[in-house]
Parts: structure tokens; sequence; C-alpha cells
């Protein structure tokens, strides 16, 4: 038998609400199903299962706020002898910072009653299921009404418009609401924070050549149709991996005073969500991907990210970060480390410079990468070498 708990979904999480079940008690569960919709700071992050069986009991009803490694659910595991007694469940034991505001996880009850229906506007609130379905059906949601947790839209309120047969014409452009930036605002302000507060950092730079990389990509994406082309950030990202992978103090967690070193080299990506905010989700086992699947990874993570429908081992599992903002043409960016990891790796705009060669001065495209590191875990001396290793890396693209 095993346990489905809330996971902790960001350094800075102490409680999530779980929204809305997406599988209900017989249905069959596998590795990496998403079973349940939870509610953070960050917006509302579809969470998997991690083993495969039976969703034997649901031990927290929707709507409930609870906190981090609360036991969500039971689930059967075929290899496990028929259970003759349920196993006992006990009151999660609340930290004592969390005891206000929390509702403890309750004793398992009959499908709650919904709540009174309350209207979606303003502050139009989501879980993923429902927009997911709303966009399939392309169902206005300013016509719809929330019965989730604090007016929130679920996946029933949508099937439910769609069964009255008042299924809305194309959304509307009266229909779109500005989404509430406020909780994601003060999420990413307190992680920064902690980073800020709790982290040595120290910042390298370098600048490089990158005409090979650059000759090489265009001489693969012109015998390609544009689905099948790479971009630029898809050989940053793989070249990321695979020097970490030769200096992994740069790849793991800070956590109780010691560094983890992660044997798996999960990437996140720092990606802008449409309408504001920022997430980092990881593409999982960075270093093994051929280019072209990571090319496949990172764009559907980037459209899953911007629509909001990430899920929780993606923002949880990260072990280094990178950060591109080469498309707004800056020259170079200082990111902040994201704790519990001890690493960032950023890297601006290619731009055009004039170098000193032999035969005189020539023009070359050039890059800026930088790192910013946790002096905790690792020092300037290699994360020197770190960087020369990327660029090095980016020299031979056809090896990555």
């Amino acid at each position: 038998m095993g346990t489905f708990t809330m996971p902790s979904l960001g350094a800075d999480m102490e409680a999530g609400t779980l929204v809305e079940w997406l599988k209900q008690p017989g249905d069959a569960v596998k590795h990496g199903d998403i079973i349940a919709v939870v509610e953070t700071d960050k917006g509302a992050i579809e969470v998997e299962v991690f083993e495969d069986g039976e969703l034997e009991e649901l031990l927290v009803k929707e709507g409930s706020k609870v906190p981090v490694g609360t036991a969500l659910a039971q689930i059967f595991d075929e290899g496990d002898a028929e259970p003759t007694v349920r196993p006992s469940r006990s009151e999660p034991e609340l930290e004592p910072g969390l005891q206000r505001g929390l509702q403890a996880a309750p004793s398992p009850a009959p499908t709650p009653p919904r709540q009174p229906p309350t209207p979606a506007l303003p502050g139009l609130r989501m879980s993923p299921a429902a927009r997911l379905l709303a966009e399939a059906r392309r169902v206005g949601l300013a016509s719809v009404t929330g019965t989730g947790p604090g007016g929130a839209i679920v996946r029933e309120d949508v099937a439910a418009m769609l069964e009255l047969g008042r299924e809305a014409a194309p959304a509307q452009k009266s229909d779109k609401v500005a989404p509430d930036l406020a909780p994601m605002r003060r999420a990413i302000a307190a992680a920064m924070a902690k980073s800020k507060r709790e982290i040595p950092h120290y910042y390298l730079s370098h600048q490089f050549e990158i005409s090979a990389a650059m000759e090489w990509l265009d001489a693969y994406n012109s015998q390609r149709p544009p689905p099948e082309r790479l971009l630029l950030n898809v050989l940053l990202v793989k070249a990321v991996a695979l020097a970490v992978r030769k200096f992994p103090e740069f790849n793991g967690f800070y956590r109780g005073d010691a560094f983890e070193p992660s044997e798996a080299i999960h990437v996140g990506n720092a990606i802008a969500i449409r309408g504001g905010g920022l997430a980092a989700p990881a593409i999982h086992n960075t270093d093994s991907l051929s280019l072209a699947e990571l090319m496949d990874h990172l764009h559907d993570l980037v459209g899953r990210t911007r629509r909001g429908g990430f899920r929780s081992s993606e923002i949880s599992d990260s072990t280094v970060t990178v950060s591109s903002l080469g498309e707004r043409g800056v020259d170079a960016l200082w990111p902040v480390i994201y704790p519990p990891q001890v690493a960032i790796i950023g890297f601006g705009a290619v731009q055009k410079r004039a170098r000193a060669l032999d035969a005189g001065l020539v023009v070359r495209p050039v890059l800026n990468v930088t790192l910013a590191a946790d002096h905790r875990a690792n020092d300037g001396h290699r994360g020197a070498l770190l960087l020369r290793r990327i660029s090095d890396l980016l020299t031979e693209p056809e090896a990555l």
C-alpha cells in the first residue's frame, strides 16, 4: 500500500490546497499519471503519482489546505496482499507556523457538497483541467460560475455548462480577464529574498565566439522542414547539462548545512508566463536526450508553462537552472539562484563583435554566459572551469 502525499513544490512552500481530484477510488493509476490539482502561490499545478496500482482511498477532500507531506490518498499496489483491515489514518501534525489559517486533513467523507456558486468575475481562477476542457470545447469561461475553492472554476463546472447545452461561442475579447498575479509575485519575492538572504552568491562571466555552433545550426536546419528545426537555446541547455556532469558540485541541492549532489541532471528552464510571472520547470535527464528530443521537450514545456500547465515533478525536480534572455537582446544577465539549487547559468544575445586575430580585426558572433553559484557548495575556480567547459562544448556542436 502506497501513500500519496502533498508534495513540496518549492523551497518556500509549506502547504497547498487540494483543488481537484482527477482520479477516483477504484481507478487504475500508473507512474506519471496526473491524479490531482494543487493550488500554490505559483498557481494551480498538476500533481503526478509515482507508482503503479489502484487508487484505494481519498484521504483529503477538495478544497482542503494541508501541510506538505500530508497523506492525500492510499494506493493499492497489485503486489500487495489484499488488505483485510484498512490502514488507520491520523490527523496530520501541523507545524506551529501552520496552525493558523490551515484546515487540517479531514477524515474521509462522502463527496462534499458543492459550495454555493460564486461569480467567476473578477479575478477569474480555474483548475488546469477546467482550462483544458474549456479550450478544447471553446467555452467562454466568463459565463461559467466557479464552485471550487474560492470560487475557482473546476472541470465539473465546464462539463455542467456543456451538458446544459449552453456552450458558449468562441471566447470573445470581453471574456478575457487578467490573471491574478499577486500570489505568484509573492512566491517569487519569497524565494528570491530567501536566496539572497541565505545563499552566499558569487558571479562569473565569460564571452566566447559561437561561430561553430551558429554555422552548424544553419546547416542542420537548412536540411529540415520547420517543425524539425532546432533553436540555439537547445544547444545551450544541452551544453550546460553535459558540463555539470563533469562538474557535479554545481548540480544538486544544499539542504541541512550540506550539499547533496544529484546523479540525475534535470535542467530547469526559466520561462516567462503569459501575462506576467516566471517559472523554471525541469526537463528530466537532460544530458541523455538527443538535440531533437530536447527540442521536442522544450517546445512542449514552454507551451504548457505559458498556459500555466506545468506538473509537480517538473517544478520541484530541477537540479540546476538555465535562464536565457537572448531573445530580448540583452548582452548578459546576472540571475539569482533558486534554492535549494546551488547554481544558475544565464545566456545573453548573440552579438557581432570585433575580435583581434593574427590577420587583424575580424567580426565574429559572440555570446556571454554568466554563472551565479553558491559559495557553500563550490568556488570561483571551479566555476570558471565550468563556464570554459560550456564554451568548449559549443565549439563542437555535432558532439552534443
